[in-house]
């Protein structure tokens, strides 16, 4: 029996928010497992979904980059917020932005890039950039989506300046409507990602896993109330398209009128703009999203400095 520590704990409660007993009786239900614990909770009803440990607490900026058929996004990080509104930490991360289009998604790549200009690459400008300003930073991702005949709409929520911000959309259409009103959709395609934060643009583009393990705790739900098996299967059916509903970009409600499916503001679209849309991809970045910010205890650093 694994021990259930009072960390253990804590990152079950971030996870779900349900209460400390739940959590402990949870873990302890499952061997110490924080998944399968998550599970657990959902299965009783007390915990209305998986949430990811930690808070959105890392500093910076994210950024787009696009050029013709091709777009990039990339986060880089600081410690401190204060970073992201200096001139010089700005540049940096438009450039690095401008780079990653040849990246193909990966960091590695990409630090290993020439740095226009410097006659370094990306990952010793970096280096160079923290010394200068005396901050630590990283570029912790970037991602690329390509469009073929079509166009690569982009939404920087609350833009610090073109094309930086907190939370970056990268939508690509393919299409052979005009450009102009292809981008003009588009951006309001993005704009839904950003406050709808979809998981994948339909049903088939799901990870097999992630559909999977809803299955299970749907199903674990439902026969707790004690309904024959065929009943159960419909009731499942029921609540996966809830589901669809919540995490496919086609199968959400349009944030722009509230009303349409987003797979009937494609259509709708399509026949304004003469020829058909179709969604290939779409990428979004928050800004630190998944990391967790080491908490502070402000009263003991207060202390400190007192020498008390």
């Amino acid at each position: 029996m694994a021990e259930i520590t009072a960390a253990l704990v804590k990152e079950l409660r971030e996870k779900t928010g349900a209460g400390m007993m739940d959590c402990k009786k949870a873990l302890a239900e499952n061997d110490g497992d924080v998944e399968a614990s998550v599970d657990w909770l959902r299965t009783k009803g007390l915990a209305a979904a998986a949430k990811k440990a930690g808070r959105v607490a890392s500093e910076g900026l994210v950024a787009i980059a696009v050029d013709g058929g091709k777009g990039a996004l990339v986060e880089v990080n600081s410690e401190t917020d204060f970073v992201s509104r200096n001139d010089q930490f700005q540049a940096f991360v438009k450039q690095v932005a401008a780079l990653a289009l040849e990246a193909d998604g990966d960091v590695d790549q990409l630090l290993g890039l020439d740095f226009p200009g410097e006659g370094r690459t990306v990952q010793e400008q970096l280096t160079h950039m923290i010394a200068t300003i005396g901050e630590n930073m990283s570029i912790r991702r970037c991602a690329n989506l390509t469009v073929g005949e079509g166009a690569l709409a982009t939404y920087v929520h609350n833009a610090m300046a073109g094309g930086i911000g907190k939370i970056a959309v990268l939508v690509g259409l393919e299409s052979g409507a005009d450009k102009a009103g292809l981008e003009a959709f588009g951006k309001q395609v993005a704009m839904h990602v950003a406050a709808a934060k979809p998981q994948a643009v339909s049903r088939d583009d799901l990870d097999p896993m992630v559909l999977d393990r809803e299955r299970a705790v749907l199903s674990e739900q439902a026969r707790e109330s004690g309904k024959p098996e065929e009943i159960i299967e419909k009731m499942v059916e029921g609540r996966l398209r809830k589901f669809y509903e919540e995490v496919c970009l086609m199968d959400q409600t349009f944030v722009i009128d509230g009303e349409s499916k987003v797979s009937a503001a494609v259509e709708a679209a399509g026949k304004d703009l003469g020829s058909a849309i179709s969604v290939n991809g779409f990428k979004l970045f928050v800004l630190g999203e998944g990391i967790e910010k080491e908490e502070e205890d402000f009263a003991a650093e207060v202390a400190a400095a007192a020498g008390s």
